[in-house]
């Protein structure tokens, strides 16, 4: 069995396109345990009860944005080591080196191709 095929991936955005685009991008991938959330808060209290390998987290949403639900996750025993994978439509220095500082494992510029993801994805939890 593939790591491809035993990945289990969240996405969250509040966007729905961006959601159902990050969802295409990661089936045509041949990934297809995941589940996507509209809401940091929702995605992180579903990620303490059932965490999964790697999270696809859009930056800016309401509530709780990327960085915090990264926050959040480094801080939460169960959910320290899930593989978080940043979005965002403008990555700037600043996002960049406190993402860093909070433990992201890689950064995606919107828009992105299926290959571009895909090599994103593998930096942080090997060949698909």
């Amino acid at each position: 069995m593939s790591l491809k095929d035993t990945l289990r991936v969240m996405i969250v955005d509040d966007m729905g396109v961006s959601r159902g685009l990050l969802v295409q991008a990661i089936e045509e991938m041949g990934i297809w345990k995941n589940q996507a959330e509209n809401d940091g808060r929702a995605a992180f209290d579903k990620l303490i009860a059932d965490p999964v390998h790697l999270v696809l987290s859009d930056f800016n949403m309401p509530g709780m944005d990327g960085l915090q639900l990264l926050q959040a996750l480094r801080q939460n025993k169960s959910t320290a080591r899930i593989g978080f994978i940043l979005v965002t439509g403008n990555p700037t220095a600043d996002l960049v080196a406190k993402g860093k500082a909070l433990g992201v494992n890689n950064i995606i510029k919107k828009p992105f191709s299926t290959t571009s993801l895909k090599q994103c994805i593998e930096a942080v939890v090997g060949r698909l």
